[in-house]
């Protein structure tokens, strides 16, 4: 597949779209869980059904049906990252929520990296230290303090997310293993349904945010992204990333009315700072 070629004008479209789209995920999911419009399991399922049926659409405008090397493990760690995901997101605030997701997502990678023989230098040693000082700061007893449980649920997805990402890394086509990841989710999402059917509650508004989230922030919002990763650099993408959870807390702020905790905002600060020190400290080293 030739490497897709943009204008300058596109390519930083298209990445703040897909950005945009990742952090909306947050507060589509407290839009829906937090008053209980839709309960946190029938979210998941809508939303991983949603999101497979607009990637099939994806594939079939590229004609692209094949089935790729699929792993069954790669569809069970989605699903686990959206039910967790999902569940922590009914009683944690957006901000709170975005950070443990992101903060856990990189720490594991960084731990699956170190497990795989890296070594990394002192700069990036401090950032690790200092992300994961960060996190337990933040989960620290106090008046400020995020509720425990669905914090724990938040960081569950976060191992999950990377899992995935880790089982996905370098498979050929991204677009067209996700798709298929998706669709091998959907039992998983269905059977889950099935075993929590005594707390089935959907409305329609309920329903219309988890589809969105599902078809539009998750499907498309990770085409965009695959579509223009190719003309970015491994460490800018990685950078990039880091403005995620800043993105969901001012959409929390603006949108929910969610109030920025000066623990949390210190916090952010400290985790969002180590994780660049060690992307910056990578493209040195690289």
């Amino acid at each position: 597949m030739p490497t897709p070629t943009f204008s300058a004008l596109t390519t930083p479209v298209l990445v703040l779209a897909s950005l945009l789209a990742f952090a909306a995920n947050s507060v589509l999911c407290r839009l829906a869980l937090a008053p209980g419009l839709i309960d946190p399991v029938s979210f998941t399922t809508l939303r991983i059904a949603s999101g497979a049926a607009v990637l099939l659409v994806v594939l079939a405008l590229r004609g692209a049906w094949r089935m790729p090397d699929f792993r069954l493990a790669s569809s069970l760690a989605l699903f686990l990252y959206a039910i967790a995901f999902s569940v922590a997101y009914v009683t944690l605030p957006t901000a709170s929520g975005a950070l443990l997701l992101f903060g856990s997502v990189q720490i594991t990678m960084i731990g699956a990296g170190l497990i795989k023989g890296e070594r990394p230098s002192t700069q990036a040693w401090l950032g690790i230290l200092l992300a994961v000082g960060g996190l337990v700061w933040l989960l620290a007893p106090g008046v400020q303090a995020v509720p425990l449980l669905p914090a724990s649920a938040m960081m569950l997805a976060g191992v999950a997310w990377a899992c995935y990402s880790l089982l996905g890394a370098r498979r050929g086509d991204p677009v067209l293993a996700t798709t298929w990841n998706f669709v091998g989710a959907v039992p998983f999402a269905l059977v889950a349904s099935v075993m929590a059917r005594s707390q089935f509650h959907v409305t329609p508004e309920g329903a219309l945010w988890a589809l969105i989230s599902g078809g539009l922030t998750s499907g498309l919002g990770y085409v965009i992204w695959y579509r223009v990763l190719p003309v970015l650099r491994t460490t800018t993408a990685a950078a990039l990333q880091v403005s995620v959870p800043v993105l969901a807390a001012l959409a929390g702020v603006l949108l929910l009315g969610e109030p920025l905790a000066p623990r949390l905002v210190l916090a952010g600060v400290v985790v969002l700072g180590g994780i660049a020190l060690v992307v910056r400290a990578r493209a040195r080293s690289a």
